[in-house]
């Protein structure tokens, strides 16, 4: 079986290995792509111990497809096995986002978090344990916080898979995790998180998810296990018989955090439905879940509907004739590449749309749609295709599919490989004939001619700032100058920053701190995303001596102002471009897009 480290770059089954993402006793884990589906997966690539073991391969795979009907959304999906001559591995959905674990590395949640969290947390052993399955490693580095706001629990049920072969008289030892209990005698689990019975070797049943549960409510609120020691030996000792510190609990959940982490399991807490109750009955604390980012799809989308109003105000201004009121209703599919380019895109002219949806056959292709038509035609030739983008015309638009960079015309034809690309995380074609595009999950942006060639650096990552990852770049009217998104880290990006960087100089500025995904629209308006809301603030591209204009950022749907300073490229003494932030405010009017709550148009600012 090859090494861990050398399968990137491989292809398993139809997986494309893009990166090593995690490790531990149960696997290696990896981002791959999915080359059929066009999606981002995890593969775990199983220990070889287990992998050239047939009777536990065997019970793993039985163990897998249990599994695999699990269908929560606080629950990570597992969507098969897959083998080859090189290894063999389950294939999971890919959840993005920072383990609990290391957001309480940060420090104590805030009660109304916490208690968010732990309810997404509650609801997902609920439905488990209604299966008859449980998790029984269950610990914050096994809990993920997605982009969204969603919890999602990981490995669920895989340690029982890891079990050497049991004897097959002993009926309680199935190849599924059930509430029956598991091997006597046998300890497995995280230490800390461990329940006393599990501990001592004993039978356990779902009231061990209660105790670690317990356990994950205590650290969340603060910041510390309430079982710890200098080695495993010391934690265990401290599991069977001391007491955590509860007067560092919040009052209101001190009771239900006890009855989880009761020492005699048949006083402990004994559905984990009881807590998700109990949740619900603290007082002066919101039941909502986590305050959630939106979805870059649905970002995404409005953006491109909020391009497709602008555009059309824009010419209305500029026609002399009044012309009829055009209402849009446009039903998009929620397929998405999520986090990685946009599904949704408008023509320039803003007369059509185009985007990415699965047909009746189950396949995944391209579907454009003239806005006056309600129906939508497939593009033929582009399967598996993500990330679209148009051409300056609107004649053609840019895909990524099968490892490769592709146009195709509006008007018939078979697609045109424009150059190798492992992934795509956006693209914007210029005036000037080159696409600027994202390639990497981690890196600068690239510059490849739209009649195909060899892909060139366009940025650099800036040490002194500790960038990581470049992306989702517009190249504004006139191919003078790049906007694009930079951060420190692939995910979570309302730190990111908003950058322009200049096309004939490499110059380069930050227009805004703490805001990803940004796009500028004719009608003068730089929208970008900051914690799941949309903002907007006037972007000059006035290439003009003197002072720049006033301008306003708005919180977008909220009927609130903020001000920002002012952002323009005009041109310097010396006839060359300069970036310049001004800083005088005032208020712009808007008019709200119903469908996004974008602020385009020009009726007064209510």
């Amino acid at each position: 079986m090859a090494a861990p480290s050398k399968l990137v770059g491989e292809t398993l089954g139809h997986y494309k290995i893009l990166e090593q993402i995690g490790a531990g006793g149960m696997g290696v884990v990896y981002r791959a792509r999915d080359n059929k589906l066009g999606r981002e997966v995890a593969l775990k690539v199983l220990p070889e111990d287990v992998a050239h073991d047939r009777e536990r391969m065997g019970r793993f795979e039985r163990e897998a497809q249990v599994l695999a009907l699990l269908n929560h959304p606080n629950i990570a999906a597992i969507h098969g096995l897959e083998e080859s001559t090189s290894a063999r591995a389950l294939v999971m959905e890919l959840v993005e986002g920072q383990t609990l674990a290391e957001r309480i590395a940060a420090g104590p949640l805030a009660l109304e978090e916490a208690l968010a969290i732990a309810k997404q947390i509650a609801e997902g052993l609920e439905y488990a344990h209604e299966k008859g399955i449980v998790h029984r490693d269950l610990k914050p580095a096994n809990i993920k916080l997605t982009e969204e706001g969603n919890v999602k629990l990981l490995d669920f049920g895989l340690a029982k898979a890891w079990e050497k072969q049991l004897t097959a008289s002993n009926p309680s030892m199935s190849p599924t995790l059930t509430l029956e209990g598991t091997r006597a005698g046998l300890i497995l689990g995280t230490a800390a998180y461990m329940p006393p019975e599990q501990a001592r070797g004993a039978v356990v049943d779902k009231r061990a998810d209660i105790w670690a549960y317990g356990a994950v409510l205590y650290e969340m609120l603060t910041g510390k296990q309430p079982f710890a020691g200098a080695t495993v030996t010391d934690t265990l000792a401290s599991v069977l018989k001391t007491e955590p510190e509860w007067d560092e609990l919040p009052s209101a959940m001190r009771q239900l955090v006890r009855r989880c982490l009761e020492k005699d399991v048949k006083q402990r807490l004994r559905d984990i439905g009881e807590a998700r109750i109990a949740l619900t009955d603290i007082p002066n604390i919101s039941s909502q879940p986590v305050p959630r980012r939106v979805l870059l799809w649905k970002i995404t989308t409005a953006l491109a509907l909020a391009l497709i109003l602008s555009l059309l105000s824009y010419w209305r201004w500029t026609r002399p004739v009044t012309q009829p009121l055009m209402r849009l209703s446009v039903d998009l599919p929620e397929f998405t590449v999520a986090g990685t380019s946009a599904s949704a895109i408008a023509s320039p002219d803003g007369t059509r749309i185009v985007y990415t949806g699965r047909g009746q056959d189950g396949k995944i292709r391209l579907y454009v749609r003239q806005l006056e038509q309600e129906q939508a035609a497939p593009l033929a030739g582009t399967e598996d295709a993500y990330g679209p983008f148009f051409s300056p015309d609107g004649q053609f638009v840019g895909f990524f599919a099968d490892g490769k960079l592709k146009r195709i015309s509006l008007q018939g034809g078979a697609p045109v490989e424009l150059c190798d690309a492992p992934m795509l995380y956006g693209a914007s074609w210029g005036e000037d004939g080159n696409i600027i595009a994202a390639f990497s999950v981690a890196g600068g942006l690239s510059r490849v001619p739209s009649s195909g060639g060899a892909a060139q650096p366009f940025t650099g990552l800036k040490q002194e700032k500790a960038e990581h990852t470049h992306r989702w770049p517009q190249v504004l009217p006139g191919a003078n100058a790049v906007l694009f998104t930079a951060n420190t880290t692939t995910v979570g990006f309302d730190g990111a920053t908003l950058e322009v960087q200049l096309l004939r100089t490499g110059e380069r500025k930050t227009l805004v701190r703490g805001g990803y995904y940004g796009r500028y629209l004719p009608s003068g308006h730089l929208l970008y995303v900051r914690q799941g809301t949309l903002f907007a603030a006037p972007l000059d591209l006035g290439r003009v001596d003197g002072p720049s204009n006033t301008n306003t950022r708005r919180r977008l749907g909220r009927n609130k102002l903020h001000t920002e300073r002012d952002i323009s490229i005009r041109a310097g003494e010396s006839g060359k471009e300069n970036l310049d932030v001004a800083g005088q405010q005032r208020p712009r009017p808007a008019a709200s897009c119903p469908c996004c709550g974008v602020f385009v148009g020009s009726s007064p600012f209510a």
